[in-house]
């Protein structure tokens, strides 16, 4: 793109001048300038602009543009293209949704986002190395400063939309209203796990690694898990699901295991506390319509008489007026077969006429999991199960110890810890890893531990 404020024939200024006017003209997508990134570049034009006599100001503001990249190891090229790409504004919000049809969209709203565009790529062809020697020009420094690099990203390569070889950014406008209804904007473009904290969305930078390849046993429930997550990717009507069993069978595992199975078919993990369920009814609404499928997953459920969290969780569960969203299920975890915790105090009593039908309000209390379209019920874990899952996370560990020995220090480990489950067999598995790696020997390395 022929840009006359980029040309060698106009002074630095000039040009300073002209991209602050620039980027104070956006019209939707200011958010690409209100990051550390975008408040450090700015800043540094207007040092560059206004340079003192030792332009002391202009190089700490290079300083913090450079510090900016480097802390997201990204070029400036490639940051104005990723905040492009998952911005939220009223163009990316209404082109995210299925139904929306590119013709039909506001002119308004199309001729802002060319306008736009334009402006970002005059920003973006003011790189770094462009700034160092503008810095040096006004410093009068001998060299001038390091320039942040990074290889090019190509974000093209997995998303098919390619701005950095574009000649004019303003006709990549209808590629990039598919691409916002291919992979979303915002928080959920970003990231595959998130929590609902403080009444707000957060992204979960490294979320769980754990894969459905180290999950032994439990096959049948995991198959069905699994099938339930299908018709949700593909658009089917999907169940909610209640995992139930003794604690450390690997029920949170395998939910969490599921986001790095399908997280490349736009899965999106919603981590909600027991306490934030009152929230539930506002969080399904931020979801709804978005290309993206959501297991909410809440771990170790179960409520208190007259919890205002159950309240909420039944509206989603059972459904109110407002449609349910196809894109979103319920996943829990529990200890407990009935989530809500019954007294003898509860039960109908002939001398007790302070309710009439006593008895239904047990029922409901008892009944509440079958509320779930899916009920998986993980028993504890016997000693063949146990050792089948031993076996199976030392071979994937790389462990090379005689079986029979593998056998007895596992027992003994369940013995001495936690019991037989799949989170004591980890537990084990981890720390003789650990322990031959220190040591150098897999002979009864344990004795000792144990």
């Amino acid at each position: 793109m022929d840009n006359p404020a980029m040309s060698v024939s106009t002074s630095s200024h000039t040009q300073v001048k002209f991209l602050q006017r620039q980027a104070a003209s956006l019209l939707l997508y200011q958010s690409v300038l209100q990051t550390d990134v975008g408040i450090a570049f700015q800043e540094l034009l207007q040092a560059i602009r206004y340079a003192d006599a030792d332009a002391r100001g202009c190089l700490q503001a290079y300083g913090n543009y450079f510090h900016s990249l480097a802390t997201r190891k990204q070029n400036w090229e490639d940051y104005l293209i990723s905040q492009i790409l998952i911005a939220e504004n009223p163009f990316s919000k209404l082109t995210q949704h299925q139904d929306q049809d590119f013709e039909h969209l506001p002119p308004a709203l199309i001729l802002a986002v060319k306008h736009d565009l334009q402006v970002l790529q005059s920003l973006y062809e003011c790189n770094s190395a462009v700034l160092s020697e503008w810095v040096q020009s006004v410093a009068h420094l001998p060299i001038s400063p390091v320039v942040w690099y990074l290889e090019q990203n190509d974000i093209a390569i997995d998303t098919g939309l390619s701005l950095h070889h574009l000649e004019h950014w303003a006709d990549a406008v209808e590629d990039l209203a598919a691409y916002y209804q291919k992979f979303g904007t915002g928080l959920f473009a970003q990231y595959r796990a998130l929590r609902w904290q403080k009444e707000e969305l957060v992204g979960i930078p490294y979320p769980d690694p754990v894969k459905l390849s180290s999950l032994v046993g439990y096959e049948s429930q995991q198959e069905m898990l699994l099938k339930n997550t299908e018709f949700l990717l593909s658009g089917q009507t999907a169940l909610h699901v209640l995992l139930y069993g003794s604690r450390g069978a690997g029920k949170s595992s395998l939910v969490k295991a599921l986001l790095n199975e399908y997280s490349d078919r736009q899965l999106r993990l919603l981590e909600v506390t027991k306490s934030d369920l009152k929230d539930l009814p506002k969080i399904v609404e931020q979801l709804r319509g978005v290309p993206q499928k959501f297991i909410i997953f809440v771990d170790d459920l179960s409520f208190e008489e007259d919890d205002d969290a159950f309240k909420a969780l039944k509206v989603v569960l059972e459904g109110n007026l407002t449609a349910r969203p196809q894109n979103v299920v319920v996943y829990a975890t529990s200890n407990r077969r009935h989530l809500i915790r019954e007294f003898f105090a509860d039960r109908p009593n002939l001398k007790n006429h302070e309710e009439v039908h006593a008895g239904d309000t047990m029922q409901e209390k008892l009944s509440f999991s079958d509320r779930f379209g899916l009920t998986l019920t993980f028993e504890a874990a016997d000693q063949n199960t146990y050792l089948q899952i031993v076996r199976h996370l030392a071979a994937q560990a790389g462990i090379s110890i005689n079986p029979e020995d593998l056998e007895y220090q596992a027992l003994q480990w369940a013995t001495r810890h936690n019991g037989r489950s799949g989170r004591t067999a980890r537990q084990f598995v981890d720390f003789l890893k650990a322990d031959i790696s220190l040591i150098g020997t897999d002979d009864n390395i344990l004795d000792t531990q144990l």
